[in-house]
């Protein structure tokens, strides 16, 4: 355990690093193309992100495994694996929204053991160790006690092909929306799960996402006391997240 608290001390000096010429540069122009969708955006800073963590990684932990949304899979012959999303929130990001964050989740033989977010523009620091709980700027958080839906403030999002596929989360909205408090849609699946780790949400779904938007915080809202669902459909991760009172009627209303 000495040793995923010292990787996760890394990792928050890299991130933090990096989070400082994220804010900085995003007050200028920006070279920025796009992946599947016209909003689905890459900027020059995702690029130099991921390549900034990814050089600290292989110069500190030489052999360990990689898998980076932008650069792919990188192979090692150790046990542990570094999943990176350097800009969880891109078109935030782009657009000078402050919600977006750098997510590092780290894994041990399979199992995520520890996971930091970092949210710059927002001053917010998140980390989580398997078994030693879920903290935010050095204070620890638990999720909330909310346990009515019709109070329940939930997050979602939706995928990129959301145009061009049915299966675009429309008809799971439409079916919470009127059974709720309030929904929101903030753009970065990390700092969502974040939210319902420190108790500002109460509960998050989304749809065909990939594992380096969820690694870190899901095991945030796991030791923040929360309980989650991971299932990997034909294109991507189904997740659902929400503090114990409302889980099971979440997951029952949501039929995947």
């Amino acid at each position: 355990m000495k040793e995923w608290k010292n990787m996760l001390s890394s990792a928050k000096t890299w991130a933090e690093e990096a989070g400082y010429f994220q804010v900085k540069r995003v007050e200028g122009p920006m070279e920025m193309d796009s992946k599947s969708s016209a909003i689905d955006l890459v900027t020059e800073l995702d690029v130099w992100t991921e390549k900034f963590l990814t050089e600290k990684i292989q110069e500190n932990y030489p052999g360990h495994v990689m898998r980076t949304e932008e650069s792919g899979f990188y192979e090692g012959d150790s046990d542990y694996e570094w999943v990176i999303d350097p800009i969880d929130g891109t078109v935030n990001y782009a657009r000078g929204i402050p919600f977006f964050c750098i997510s590092i989740g780290i894994r041990y033989k399979g199992e995520t053991v520890a996971g930091l977010l970092h949210a710059p523009k927002l001053k917010e620091t998140y980390e989580a160790i398997k078994g030693e709980g879920a903290y935010l700027n050095g204070h620890p958080i638990k999720v909330s006690e909310t346990s009515q839906l019709n109070k329940a403030v939930i997050g979602t999002g939706f995928p990129y092909d959301k145009g061009t596929d049915e299966d675009n989360n429309l008809a799971y909205v439409q079916e919470l929306v009127p059974r709720i408090g309030g929904i929101r849609r903030l753009g970065s699946a990390a700092l969502d799960l974040a939210q319902v780790a420190c108790g500002r949400m109460d509960g998050y779904w989304e749809i065909k996402l990939n594992v380096w938007d969820v690694d870190a915080g899901l095991l945030l809202l796991e030791e923040a006391g929360g309980k989650t669902i991971v299932r990997e459909e034909e294109k991507g991760l189904y997740v659902l997240g929400a503090n114990p009172y409302l889980f099971n009627t979440l997951k029952d209303l949501i039929k995947r």
